[in-house]
């Protein structure tokens, strides 16, 4: 019951931010225009690009640390800090040598360095590890309902005062800096201080050296998340990412669905292949059967009513988001059947087997994004994440001995899906 009510209050600011997210983010985009709305997406996605500098990769690893020693909170939390610290800074300055080789005017550049500001405040981020590590997220919601709170509010007077774009840009650092000092407070509301935070050389270097693997996947991850949007800015202009990012955000409203999956039925699958592996097969293939379920019964609705949803929402403005938004619950399935898949991988320890699909899928995203954006715009930058995906998901597997059998799995789920069951 203890961890029950510590993901609750989770899942429930989650639910929270996304409802009050897409209200807020709908009417912003309203208020901006696919141009505007589309400059300040491009802006974020850039950002987006290099963010994992900053994280260097450390958030899980800590979190175990803190877990297994709690003796040391200190020397982690400061020593992560610090790392962070210089990692944000670090964003800064490989930033200010990348927008050389970019066409961003000084306008776009500045919303790109007000936005990539926020990172330094995330540093103070590191007291969300020690929340979760103690199992008291309850002061994580909090702060998290704080900042949505406080950024909402700002958000909806900036559109009131009918304020500029790059006020949407200083919100996004506004934003950072209340999540932080709300981290601020509740940690020394529990009797503890930051002054007793210290730098150590050697744990600093022991998390580097286990975190370099997760910055290599974390990079690859996002640049196949982002890499879309900073090459249809590129090639298309900002129209055409304002149509894509108001179609990508509805989707991504759905994006927390299999990953609540994945929480929930994972253990299971973990316990049955320790006990019987015919078990642990059929739970699997029961777990596919249910994402695939899931993906059609909120894919169909979407791709049928794409366009009226899209108008009803953010106006006739964006009615050529409508196709975008219906290619897009296509992209459902990849987002569904690939986190199921992940529990496959997890289980039988393919981690980099599943690095080595991630890179080659983000490969022909960027190549097939280069041919078919000119082109065919953002319909095209769609199609090349769906193939991407294709690539990663389900290609690159059929060479490998041991994933070949879950492809196949795979395919049966989709075709069996209505035999599902569920155990009690």
């Amino acid at each position: 019951m203890k961890y029950f009510r510590n993901t609750s209050w989770l899942f429930g600011e989650k639910i929270l931010r996304m409802v009050v997210g897409l209200f807020v983010g709908v009417w912003i985009a309203r208020y901006l225009g696919p141009e505007q709305y589309g400059l300040l997406s491009y802006a974020g996605s850039f950002v987006g690009l290099f963010t994992i500098v900053a994280t260097l990769g450390l958030d899980s690893i800590v979190v175990r640390e803190l877990v297994m020693d709690k003796t040391r909170h200190n020397e982690l939390l400061g020593t992560a800090f610090y790392l962070k610290l210089m990692g944000a800074f670090g964003v800064l300055t490989v930033l200010a040598i990348t927008v050389v080789f970019t066409s961003n005017d000084t306008y776009t550049n500045t919303l790109v360095f007000i936005i990539a500001s926020a990172t330094v405040f995330q540093s103070l981020n590191v007291i969300d590890f020690y929340f979760q590590s103690r199992v008291l997220s309850r002061y994580i919601a909090y702060a998290n309902f704080i900042s949505l709170f406080f950024s909402s509010v700002v958000k909806i007077i900036l559109i009131l005062m009918e304020a500029p774009l790059v006020a949407f840009a200083w919100v996004v650092l506004f934003d950072s800096f209340v999540l932080a000092m709300g981290f601020l407070y509740f940690y020394r509301h529990n009797h503890l201080s930051l002054r007793a935070w210290r730098f150590e050389k050697s744990t600093a270097e022991l998390l580097l050296k286990e975190s370099w693997p997760l910055i290599l996947s974390g990079s690859v991850l996002i640049i196949q998340s982002r890499i879309d949007q900073v090459m249809l800015k590129e090639m298309a202009g900002n129209t055409e990412v304002g149509y894509y990012s108001v179609a990508l955000k509805l989707i991504e409203v759905f994006g927390f669905i299999p990953m609540l999956l994945k929480s929930t039925f994972f253990p299971s699958i973990q316990h049955a292949k320790k006990t019987s592996e015919a078990l642990y097969q059929n739970r699997l293939l029961n777990f596919y059967r249910l994402n695939f379920l899931l993906f059609l019964l909120i894919a169909t609705p979407i791709f049928i009513f794409a366009e009226p949803m899209v108008v009803l929402l953010y106006g006739n403005a964006y009615q050529s988001a409508g196709i975008l938004l219906a290619l897009m619950a296509v992209r459902l399935f990849f987002t569904n059947m690939g986190v199921a898949r992940s529990a496959y991988i997890l289980s039988e320890n393919l981690l980099k087997f599943s690095l080595i699909t991630m890179v080659l899928g983000t490969v022909a995203n960027i190549v097939l994004n280069y041919f078919w954006i000119e082109s065919y715009g953002a319909k095209g930058a769609i199609a090349a994440t769906i193939v991407s995906f294709t690539v990663t998901v389900f290609l690159v597997d059929i060479f490998h001995t041991k994933a070949r059998q879950n492809v196949f799995m795979l395919f049966n789920s989709m075709v069996t899906f209505y035999k599902l069951r569920l155990e009690k």
